[in-house]
């Protein structure tokens, strides 16, 4: 009976409209995960979208997506932190309301664990980007600035001059084409053209294997940022320009 109250709570919040003082008609309304799992960035990802007006911005917790909490959002933001928590705090259920969320026409943008989250490569992934993880044994490799080798494509979708910005890593997936029948091929928008091996990662792994991935699942699109542009000075835009192409916009 307390769970059944529970969720009806729950469902009712998920129907509270997106408002803010500063609230802009149109504006594009971003559901952010905010539970087990996110990292110890997510107040410096917090800012960054609050910086951009046209943003409304709902923090939702695994229960909440769970109980349909995504519905009336145009695009969903899986943090940094830790990709196996964040799946398995959402759960069979979670997991399949957010797969559904994307195949119905809404966006997801996934940053390093969310990167992690949204490959074809573990039990508790989502599956919805045709990538696989290369080398897990070393995800444990380092973190600190790497340089990126920028698509044409890629900087224009994401609003970047230059073709090879350096960007904040911290153990993010080396993606690579997982050739899943079931999913679209993604499109490599940017590569690691330089490289942290440390903890006894192997050194020329990392160079050339996808660094910003974007790909559709059902009518939806996905993105996805193994490093981390919030944190990194004069590429924080690339978080407000991925959201809006995810949400088709």
């Amino acid at each position: 009976m307390k769970r059944a109250v529970a969720v009806v709570l729950l469902l009712a919040l998920s129907t509270l409209p997106w408002l803010r003082a500063d609230d802009v008609p149109g504006a594009l309304r971003v559901a952010v995960y905010d539970d087990a799992g996110k990292g110890a960035s997510f107040p410096v990802l917090l800012q960054v979208l609050a910086a951009d007006p046209g943003l409304q911005v709902r923090r939702l917790k695994a229960e909440e997506i769970r109980a349909g909490g995504l519905s009336g959002c145009d695009v969903l933001l899986q943090p940094g932190g830790t990709g196996g928590t964040q799946g398995k705090t959402l759960g069979s259920e979670g997991r399949e309301r957010v797969r559904t969320f994307v195949s119905n026409g809404g966006g997801y943008v996934g940053i390093c664990a969310g990167a992690y989250l949204a490959t074809r490569d573990y039990t508790w992934s989502l599956h919805i980007l045709d990538a696989k993880v290369i080398d897990k044994a070393h995800w444990a490799r380092g973190f600190g600035p790497v340089d990126l080798a920028l698509t044409e494509r890629g900087r224009q979708l994401l609003g970047v001059k230059a073709e090879r910005p350096t960007i904040y890593y911290h153990q993010g997936p080396l993606l690579a084409p997982a050739d899943d029948p079931d999913i679209p091929d993604y499109e490599s928008l940017a590569t690691f053209a330089g490289e942290i091996a440390e903890r006894g990662a192997p050194k020329g792994v990392m160079p050339g294997t996808t660094a910003i991935a974007a790909g559709t699942f059902g009518k939806g699109r996905v993105l996805c940022f193994s490093p981390h542009p919030e944190r990194t000075e004069g590429l924080q835009g690339m978080v407000s320009r991925g959201l809006r192409w995810a949400a088709a916009r």
